[in-house]
């Protein structure tokens, strides 16, 4: 029963134990499935059935009979313009990251985006070329085909270099691609979550920094060879620096003057955002300005610098991957189809949380392998999201896929038609474009400073990753970074937050002991908590815990007592010892049993329940024992442990603790188990965790549950007896007064 009294409520029922609670309420039995049963509901076929799976399939089917052509076309034209102008120039400029010929980013632009239009769930993000992506691919490119020719392949030209270079590109992009289909077809999607917001931030900021790095032999014009190892990033900035007095001096120039340019207008575009109608296409502009100034000035011949030169007109015949090159970048195929996913994923969920629309992780792993698959097939490289692209997309007015179809169409324009408009253009400016969209990625080293203040496990994983993708490579670096989040989890499981619990507040609010100054803790009672799953890994610390807070081993006490009795068993056998009403007597000097007598005991013997049928008397072991006996003292009678944060107890764990807690039955100690959720009994009696000793009534709902049945039975109520925690400094004096069984407290200074 439950009254309300004002912003009060009181509580009438009953103390329950789980046994007595499961016996005044029924319990309906539930059938809960199986792996086989899940497995058939799965595979299944229904007419509503196939007809879900063809929507989620097709969200196209969905979206675009309720598209309002009307109200959206118009925005969604803008959009796709704006957005294809700078996927463009993106698509040329991410394409050096790739170590290829700037023509091919143009089909990693075009592709993906068409794939994504039909099988896609995001409406908002731009599906395309992005620069940790590229440079990902790229590292494979280089280590396949390296910039310096071996002895082998001496008589192979630049020409032949780039195509043998495009079809690594394309064979990596196509097997990523497989990989994330594979993922979405299994309902894999789930794998996402592994890469924390701090691993994601962190390795992102190190691809940055690659990049950042990798842009610099086209900012200099230097012949910079590929280094695609752990602490490649140290040689390419030493080969860098070994030949900086050759930097040609007009790119260099070109590239700083286009880098401050895109910066200003960069952040001119995010302070006055809300007052533009549309963000300036800096990079558009730049690109013009720049190609114009090439061509008519005769860049290529006065000053030697290195241009885009020809563009191919229309598309390349669809190829198949070259499968010696599937077979040696399995592991870099992995990773790109993993962080391209979560990249997307992630810019995805951002904006169909603003736009109140669901995203299926499933659909975008089969829409983006898809995309990689068709996109690596015609020669294009892996393609996830622009963070850059996509903020373009949405804030000048895009409403759904079909800006990102406009776009296309901007870029199919260029490759047929208008290519060749590009070919004077410096590399260098691309590179300076590249470097130019890396400023949101430079800017999360601020997340460090934050991340310290808020949770100092994820700053740890944030500079752990950053460090190991940039020194070790992003690929070994995402591995390691993957390997060491988990190895944060595992430390922290296996390093549970173990607490004593009080009573505050004179209710039925329990907490840790240590925070609290008005706390009641009944005399004789430890009441633990463990805030983690038990298991393997971390059930040896939760039995030190416990028995550093109850203040004895309990293992030692058995084995003190066991001794004890021997010994006392052996005195009056000898008539050492006299029998009284007051209890022992010694009629003989004591002397004390050596170490080596006591070693040479039988330690099994030593581990049972003590046993004092035998005796004519029986021991206090709280009163002082004959001269010569010593037994460590315990001063508590029971123990209370909350289990209402233990989620799981492998079987590992559930052995130590039947273990652990027949030692504590076995000196006469009562255990309490409170809070343990839904099914734990029934798994501990699955696992023939109860026997004589351990006994399924020691569980009860609650911790005070727990509280009020020990009171209960051990008459407290009829004379109670507590200890009250002293604070330093406190100068309070409590009377401890009970009113149907219930405890209640005053305060008198």
């Amino acid at each position: 029963m439950v009254e309300l009294v004002g912003n009060h409520y009181i509580v009438a029922r009953a103390v329950y134990s789980e046994n007595s609670f499961n016996e005044e309420h029924v319990k309906l039995h539930r059938y809960h499935k199986t792996f086989w049963d899940h497995l058939k509901l799965y595979f299944r076929c229904s007419p509503q059935r196939v007809k879900k799976i063809a929507l989620g399939l097709f969200p196209i089917v969905s979206w675009l009979p309720a598209y309002r052509f009307r109200e959206w076309i118009l925005s969604d034209i803008v959009s796709g313009i704006n957005t294809g102008l700078v996927a463009v120039l993106q698509g040329l400029a991410f394409a050096l990251l790739v170590n290829v010929p700037p023509g091919y980013g143009l089909y990693a632009a075009f592709f993906p985006v068409l794939v994504y239009f039909i099988f896609g769930t995001s409406r908002h993000i731009s599906v395309g070329p992005f620069p940790v992506l590229s440079l990902m691919v790229g590292g494979a490119v280089v280590r396949l085909v390296p910039d310096e020719s071996d002895g082998n392949v001496t008589s192979l030209n630049m020409s032949a270099i780039n195509e043998e270079r495009v079809m690594v590109a394309a064979s990596v992009t196509f097997l990523s691609g497989v990989f994330q289909l594979l993922l979405g077809i299994v309902q894999f999607g789930f794998i996402v979550i592994y890469l924390s917001h701090s691993l994601i931030s962190g390795f992102t900021t190190a691809a940055a920094i690659h990049v950042v790095v990798s842009q610099l032999k086209f900012m200099l014009q230097l012949p910079v060879p590929g280094f695609n190892k752990p602490f490649g990033i140290i040689y390419t900035l030493e080969s860098i620096f070994s030949q900086i007095t050759k930097t040609n001096i007009a790119d260099l120039v070109t590239s700083l003057i286009v880098l401050l340019i895109v910066f200003v207008v960069k952040e001119v575009n995010d302070r006055y955002k809300a007052k533009l109608p549309t963000p300036i296409p800096i990079e558009l502009l730049v690109t013009v300005l720049a190609a114009l100034i090439s061509y008519f000035v005769n860049f290529e011949e006065k000053f030697n610098v290195a241009v885009v030169g020809t563009l191919e007109e229309g598309f390349q015949a669809p190829v198949a991957p070259n499968i010696s090159v599937l077979q040696k970048c399995i592991g870099d195929s992995i990773s790109i189809a993993i962080v391209g996913f979560a990249v997307a994923f992630s810019v995805a969920k951002v904006y169909s949380i603003k736009h109140d629309y669901p995203v299926d992780s499933n659909q975008e792993l089969i829409a983006f392998g898809l995309g990689n698959i068709v996109g690596g097939s015609f020669k294009g490289f892996a393609s996830s999201t622009s963070l850059s692209r996509s903020g373009v997309q949405e804030s000048s007015g895009g409403k759904t896929q079909i800006a990102g179809i406009i776009s296309a169409v901007i870029v199919l324009t260029v490759i047929l038609a208008i290519g060749f408009l590009l070919e004077p253009l410096q590399k260098s400016v691309l590179a300076s474009l590249a470097l130019g969209n890396l400023k949101g990625m430079l800017m999360q080293f601020k997340e460090v400073g934050v991340l310290w203040r808020k949770d100092k496990y994820d700053c740890v994983i944030w500079v752990v990753t950053f460090l190991a993708a940039v020194f070790l490579g992003l690929d070994i670096g995402l591995a390691t970074a993957v390997a060491f989040q988990l190895l944060t989890v595992v430390i922290r499981s296996q390093i549970p937050s173990c607490t004593v619990l009080a009573n505050v507040g004179r209710s039925n609010i329990y907490r840790n002991r240590k925070d609290y100054t008005d706390i009641y803790e009944p005399e004789g009672v430890k009441i633990f908590r463990c805030s983690s799953p038990i298991f393997f890994a971390n059930i040896e610390y939760f039995r030190e815990k416990l028995i550093t807070a109850v203040g004895f081993n309990p293992l030692r006490v058995l084995r003190k007592r066991n001794k004890a009795l021997r010994k006392i068993r052996k005195m009056l056998k000898k008539g050492e010892l006299q029998v009284t009403p007051k209890g022992l007597i010694c009629l003989a000097n004591h002397t004390h049993e050596s170490d080596e007598e006591l070693d040479n005991n039988r330690i099994e013997e030593l581990d049972q329940p003590t046993n004092m049928t035998d005796l004519s008397i029986l021991i206090n072991w709280g009163t002082d024992l004959p001269p010569g006996i010593t037994v460590p003292q315990v001063n508590i009678h029971s123990i209370i442990l909350d289990f209402s944060a233990v989620s799981f107890l492998d079987f590992s764990a559930m052995r130590v603790l039947q273990k652990t807690l027949k030692e504590f039955v076995r000196i006469n100690i009562d255990v309490y188990i409170a809070g343990a959720h839904e099914g734990f009994l029934d798994k501990l009696e699955r696992c023939a965790f109860f026997d004589e000793e351990i006994k399924p009534s020691m569980f009860f709902l609650t911790v005070h549950d727990a509280v009020l049945h020990i009171l209960l039975k051990k008459d407290i109520a009829c004379s109670p007896k507590s200890k009250l925690a002293e604070e330093k400094g406190s100068s309070k004096d409590y009377i401890i007064t009970f009113s149907n069984g219930l405890r209640s407290r005053e305060g008198t200074v």
